[in-house]
């Protein structure tokens, strides 16, 4: 079922919506970063390295529309994390470090996502659009080696390597072609033409050695002069190659090929601005807290294209069974099942190993399982007419999302833990391909609309009735 494509964990609507996400906004409140006032010397910026942009034939501004579309584009095919508790980290420690950043007078407008890929690796498109995997958040020891790899990729913007690179391979290649505007058959029109948006970003990011130092030496400065330890990114890439020695590279380094004498030459650039400070920020609870989180979402399976049906089924549901208790209800599901709870709290998901996977479009949905939202409804809750109104507005809100979900059996009437319900069977299309079945199951509480849709491929549905059914035998209401 199309249904972990927008925000947060597995959903179908209202707190836990649903459809394919088209598109990326970092979320702007949430984690809170202590600040951390530095008096820097007269020295330390007189020492320091001096970096300026180089030869570039694309304006900043042509640098922020280019990297505009290639996000959009890149939002539509990768399987972000949709947490909006990491997102709004990685936006607090974002804005901090780019505060850092010498753009000389340019205003990026700076975006920060979770990409669930547990593959180590970061990268930022032109104009400012950064997007981290969630492998580097695990990856990262503390608050300050997250610090260094997102430092790094802010360099790489205000430097504007991925347009240079452009332009260095338009002058020696014609790669681009020539023209006069930035998106009507203009080298950035030219490009996102030929390539598409994204696999454009693919040409904008790849790196030479020299742009890398640079993008160390600024990351260091950026580090120092927002008071973490500036040996920190150093410390994080010398960590990847030691646990990967002999093994295939990180993906990072495939993105920022490894220049010569890395750690010798931030080491270098920390003595000009003086130094190790004393006391250098390394760590804090909201990192610790933030990297739990991604440690508990779920990671997408990703299905070889065309699979369809020809994915491997999940394993049978187990008769013995574990008990999830919200603030609003307790439940027993099989204990060989994940729970994944929404990130506000509201709902909960629970599939099998291998009930996730990947819609083909780069976004995570849900094939086997079950999925428990609460949405905002008023009415008696033992009013049966507003236990029914609420159930089509819900319903309704899920066929906008899922134009080819269709109700193949009309509600009827149910009890679940003694309480009014109505039971709704629809059809949808199956990320494994073919049809999958729906059974949702809704009732009126104090506090909204309770729906638990109930979701596996026609073809299977049958071996999981029964355990759908002993699930929602369990349910059991708080007083």
């Amino acid at each position: 079922m199309n249904a972990w494509s927008r925000k947060g964990n597995p959903s179908r609507n209202g707190a836990l919506p649903m459809g394919r996400r088209t598109g990326a906004r970092a979320a702007s409140a949430g984690a809170c970063l202590l600040c951390l006032p530095l008096l820097l010397t007269p020295v330390a910026f007189a020492q320091r390295t001096q970096l300026k942009p180089g030869w570039n034939m694309f304006t900043p501004q042509q640098d922020i529309d280019l990297g505009k579309r290639a996000a959009a584009d890149a939002a539509k095919q990768l399987p972000l994390c949709n947490a909006p508790k990491v997102d709004a980290y990685l936006t607090q420690l974002g804005m901090r470090l780019a505060a850092k950043l010498s753009t000389g007078g340019v205003q990026y407008p700076f975006e920060f996502h979770c990409v669930n890929e547990k593959a180590i690796n970061a990268f930022a498109l032109p104009g400012g659009y950064v997007f981290i995997n969630r492998g580097a958040i695990e990856a990262a020891d503390n608050e300050a080696q997250l610090a260094g790899v997102m430092a790094h990729e802010l360099s790489h913007v205000t430097l504007r390597h991925g347009t240079n690179q452009a332009t260095k391979a338009q002058a020696a290649e014609g790669f681009l072609g020539i023209a006069g505007g930035i998106f009507g058959g203009s080298t950035g029109g030219a490009l996102l033409t030929q390539l598409g948006a994204f696999a454009a970003g693919g040409v904008l990011l790849r790196y030479s050695r020299s742009a890398e130092s640079q993008a160390d030496v600024m990351g260091t400065q950026v580090l120092y002069d927002s008071g973490y330890d500036p040996r920190a990114m150093a410390q994080f890439f010398e960590k990847l190659e030691a646990e990967t020695k002999g093994k295939t590279p990180p993906e990072f380094f495939s993105d920022h090929p490894n220049p010569e004498h890395r750690v010798e030459r931030v080491d270098e650039e920390i003595e000009k601005l003086g130094g190790v400070p004393p006391n250098p920020k390394r760590d804090s609870p909201e990192f610790e807290a933030i990297k739990r989180e991604v440690l508990a979402l779920p990671v997408a399976k990703k299905l070889t294209p065309g699979a369809g049906g020809a994915a491997k089924a999940p394993a049978p549901p187990s008769g013995s069974f574990a008990t999830y208790q919200s603030n609003a209800y307790t439940l027993k599901y099989p204990d060989n099942w994940k729970k994944y709870p929404d990130t506000n709290g509201s709902g909960a998901s629970f599939a099998p190993e291998g009930g996730v996977v990947d819609d083909g479009t780069g976004h995570a949905a849900l094939a086997y399982g079950l999925i428990i939202s609460v949405t905002q409804a008023t009415g008696d809750p033992n009013d049966w007419d507003a236990l029914n109104s609420a159930t089509q507005q819900s319903i309704q809100e899920l066929q906008k999302s899922n134009p080819n979900m269709k109700i193949t059996r009309q509600p009827e009437r149910v009890r679940l833990n003694g309480q009014p319900g109505l039971a709704t069977y629809l059809s949808n299309d199956s990320p494994v391909g073919g049809q999958e079945t729906d059974w949702a199951v809704t009732t009126l509480r104090p506090e909204g609309l309770v729906s638990f849709i109930c979701v596996a491929p026609q073809s299977a549905y049958e071996k999981y009735d029964k355990t759908f059914n002993a699930i929602l035998d369990s349910v059991r209401f708080q007083k």
